[in-house]
């Protein structure tokens, strides 16, 4: 039946699931479809285990919108990576693609343009913990601390389910969003392996990897499933003219043409290897990631036991700004030496990489069954990651000029934080002469959350620390952590036939901030069965992640110095910024189902998600240089706060000051999700699955929280806005309002072709060179085709042959100040051609890879 699987994957792609939590475990269900080819009316199709505790709840017959994709549709995406996965597959999901500092050593992402700490993922229905690793520095991803999808291989993935609804009264805190619900393979038997390599066309990025997946039974009523899988990604090179020493056509400067130019610098570059392009600070880290995954259950006869986990392994590490040789100098009896950490002559910069090594590890474990009319389900999840920081070829300035001598290599200490997860969920029917049981839900969860950071040595700390990266201070240094006991109660009911109800509360208490009670309710009527209504309100809570509460680092560049100041210090409220506290949401949804025709399924829902205190980075606090313009302000109290928080910073950098994450603004964000399906049988001409889907989305700030006033050097009060026009733009303009995905599969006999177009709307951001006046930087509208061919070989052997971003579609790059004919770029950075980075379709270009694929 050819028809069948054009139908499933179709119908995968469009899923749309109930409003309400979660069952045990997947069954099967069947939609009735006519098969041309035979007759037959009995197609499978997949119930959900996401967003509903009612069991039996198909794809078409949900309330809420939910896209369910399967394995066979993630295989036909090119990057061996979930991120990349879901970003092609998924209108409303966007990946970052690239990060600064240690944020682009863990890459995250983001529903409906929100926080990605506003998407809840789960594995197997159970909370997924989150990467210690939080991204600091501003820009649309600023604050992730959410689950690293990176660390879940697709290899050991039977299908992913995304609610695109908020579900915090589901879930608890993180769902205002949605949820990414994996769901691990439960084979009983069988097979398969992968091996995949690709390149970037122009800017590398060599890619390997390969994965073993294996299952089989355990004794008669068990199983158990087993997946490794490796991958190794090097460098990306964008961009790379450094404006300090070279003109905007790569060419070397020279005391001829630029007399503030020494001798010494125009050394720095023909010493140095890949002159032109040597400052490699915009491009993608180098990594080797390990990931092993295992699933497994067993029937004891009305019991079912169950565990799954996964171990991962990650070491990675990403170019910063070079550094020009005068950097790190010493000066003795009236004899200035330079530090040259690769013994080159003459002297030349160095160009510092941040590395992490990283091991992260997650195991639940449960039962569940039925008693006495009852469903039970008792679970217990613990999950940590833990991120060493170390930064290579660089030096300590302080300590070279102090001592005469410096590392190269800085243990800079480490991240890890931790959750501890319980929970019991029951569910019952009720007969009360409805046209369905009412089906009655109910539980509890306790959950214990630890965040660290560890020192880092004597050589990171001294003084300013290493260049790029300085260690973490015994006043950064610290374990904080808190717990949270919640209950629930769930009722879903259909009062007449073709008419779905539930509502939803749930209460939680956190021990570090108190309480919360909030709710859902959700409905659907399906007037026949090609058309229905559904829509859903909801109110939803998250918590303060521990690391945007307690983290505490300076950030540096070769010109400026900044401490990310902790929301919950002693320090953060000398400047009058009290402890962060929950955000508040409330979501409204509207949609329809509509099947005008057999095969054909299109959905339209419009949401809107309002967040009262959101919690957001700042802009830039100054404590000392830069300009004096009214919006770059120098504050003593700011330099006071620094030292409150025992850093010391690099006094040779013209700028300083400090950001801080704060309950900063309120939001409201709307959108439009579309989605359509058809499937083409061709008879001996093949068959095709037609997919289109799109996403509208905009987030506006509606209310900005006012800063605490300060007092300037000339001792005038001034109230400085929280967020500076870059920080706002990061929320507004910085993601595509619109983005749309066609995709069309097409197989014929031993033979199949994917081919997908996506469509990103037009972006922007604000940069500013000194933190004075701001330049409008825009990402038009831009087309992205990917395209892959398959040959069966044989029943068990398939080679495929790709490209995403088939076109070679790159960002633009980052301008010169407006009426400029010099080197001074908007953005104040060294690269004369850097990429814009918050490109919705990545910095690198087109990426081209083949695949082998073995089933058993």
């Amino acid at each position: 039946m050819r028809i069948v699987t054009s139908i499933s994957r179709g119908a995968l792609i469009v899923a749309l699931a109930s409003a309400g939590h979660m069952t045990a475990s997947a069954q099967t269900a069947s939609v009735t479809v006519t098969d041309p080819q035979t007759g037959s009316s009995e197609i499978p199709d997949d119930i959900i285990v996401t967003g509903t505790r009612a069991t039996g709840i198909t794809a078409a017959e949900s309330a809420a919108p939910i896209k369910v994709l399967d394995a066979e549709l993630m295989s036909h995406v090119g990057q061996p990576n979930l991120n990349q996965v879901l970003t092609q597959l998924v209108p409303s999901f966007t990946a970052q693609a690239f990060g600064g500092d240690t944020a682009n050593l863990t890459l995250s992402a983001r529903l409906r343009g929100l926080s990605p700490n506003h998407t809840l993922v789960l594995i197997n229905g159970k909370r997924r913990h989150g990467t210690s690793n939080l991204a600091v520095l501003g820009g649309p991803y600023q604050g992730a601390a959410t689950a690293d999808l990176d660390l879940i291989s697709p290899a050991s993935i039977k299908r992913i389910e995304v609610l695109e609804d908020g579900a915090a009264a589901q879930y608890g805190s993180d769902a205002i969003a949605g949820v990414i619900n994996v769901i691990l393979k439960d084979d009983k038997e069988g097979g398969d392996a992968s091996l995949t390599a690709g390149e970037n066309y122009d800017t590398g990025g060599r890619t390997y990897g390969g994965s073993l997946h294996l299952a089989t039974k355990v004794g008669e009523n068990g199983f158990i499933n087993v997946t490794g899988f490796y991958r190794y990604h090097d460098f990306t090179q964008v961009g790379g003219l450094d404006r300090r020493v070279t003109d905007i056509n790569g060419k070397l400067l020279t005391s001829a043409t630029t007399p503030s130019i020494t001798p010494l610098q125009q050394s720095l570059y023909p010493g140095m290897s890949d002159f032109p392009y040597v400052n490699k600070i915009s491009g993608d880290a180098q990594s080797r990631l390990i990931n092993l995954q295992y699933n497994s259950a067993y029937d004891f006869g009305g019991i079912e036991a169950y565990s799954f986990g996964t171990y991962s392994r990650r070491v990675a590490s990403a170019y910063e700004n070079v550094r020009v040789p005068t950097r790190v100098s010493r000066t003795v009896a009236g004899v200035t030496t330079y530090f040259d950490p690769e013994g080159d002559s003459p002297v030349n910069g160095f160009s510092p990489r941040e590395k992490i090594r990283e091991e992260d590890m997650a195991f639940t474990g449960g039962v569940r069954g039925d008693v006495s009319g009852f469903h039970y389900d008792l679970s217990s999840t613990f999950g940590q990651d833990k991120n060493e920081i170390y930064t290579v070829n660089s030096a300590n300035a302080s300590l070279y000029a102090d001592t005469g001598f410096t590392p190269t290599t800085f243990y800079n200490g480490f991240f890890k934080s931790s959750e501890l997860t319980a929970n019991a969920d029951f569910t019952h029917e009720i007969e009360a002469g409805m046209a369905a049981p009412i089906n009655l839900a109910f539980g509890g969860e306790y959950r214990k959350n630890v965040y660290e950071i560890g020192a880092g040595d004597a050589a990171s700390t001294y003084k300013e620390g290493g260049q790029s990266y300085p260690g973490f201070r015994s006043s950064d240094a610290g374990v904080n952590g808190r717990n949270s006991q919640a209950g629930y109660v769930d009722v879903a009911l259909m009062p007449v036939e073709g008419w779905k109800v539930d509502v939803a509360g749930r209460y939680e208490h956190y021990s570090d901030f108190g309480s919360k009670f909030i709710y859902k309710g959700t409905t659907r009527y399906d007037f026949s069965d090609a058309f229905a209504l559904r829509g859903t309100f909801s109110t939803g809570f998250r918590a303060p992640t521990l690391a945007e509460s307690f983290y505490s680092a300076t950030n540096v560049s070769p010109t400026s110095a900044f401490v990310q100041l902790p929301a919950n210090s002693a320090a953060a409220k000398l400047l009058g910024f009290a402890n962060l506290k929950p955000e508040k949401s409330t979501n409204y949804s509207l949609g329809t189902v509509i099947r005008p025709v057999p095969r054909l399924t299109i959905t339209i829902d419009a949401y809107q998600v309002k967040i009262e205190d959101r919690i957001l980075g700042t802009g830039s606090l100054f404590g000392g240089g830069g300009a004096t313009s009214p919006v770059n302000v120098n504050f003593p109290v700011v330099t006071a706060a620094i030292r409150a928080n025992g850093n010391v910073l690099d006094p040779t950098v013209t700028q300083t000051g400090i950001n801080i994450f704060t309950n900063g603004a309120d939001t409201r964000t709307r959108g439009i999700d579309v989605v359509a399906s058809y499937a083409s049988d061709f008879g001996e001409y093949g068959n095709a699955t037609w997919t289109l889907s799109g996403n509208y989305n905009q987030t506006k700030i509606t209310k900005v929280m006012s800063a605490p006033p300060l007092v300037n050097v000339l001792g005038q009060t001034i109230t400085v806005p929280l967020f500076d026009e870059g920080a706002r733009a990061n929320i507004e303009t910085a993601s595509p309002r619109v983005k749309v995905i066609g995709s069309t599969f097409y197989s014929i006999d031993k033979f199949s072709m994917t081919l997908r177009g996506t469509v990103y709307g037009k972006s922007s951001a604000r940069y500013s060179p000194d933190g004075g006046k701001f330049y409008k930087q825009t990402i038009g509208t831009a087309f992205i085709g990917d395209v892959e061919l398959n040959f069966k070989a044989t029943d068990d052997l398939e080679l495929s042959i790709g490209a995403n971003n088939v076109f070679n579609k790159k960002s633009p790059t980052l301008g010169l100040v407006p009426g400029t004919t010099n080197a001074t770029l908007v953005g104040g950075g060294n690269q004369l051609d850097a990429p814009l980075t918050f490109s919705p379709y990545g910095i690198n270009g087109g990426y081209y890879y083949a695949r082998m694929n073995v089933s058993f």
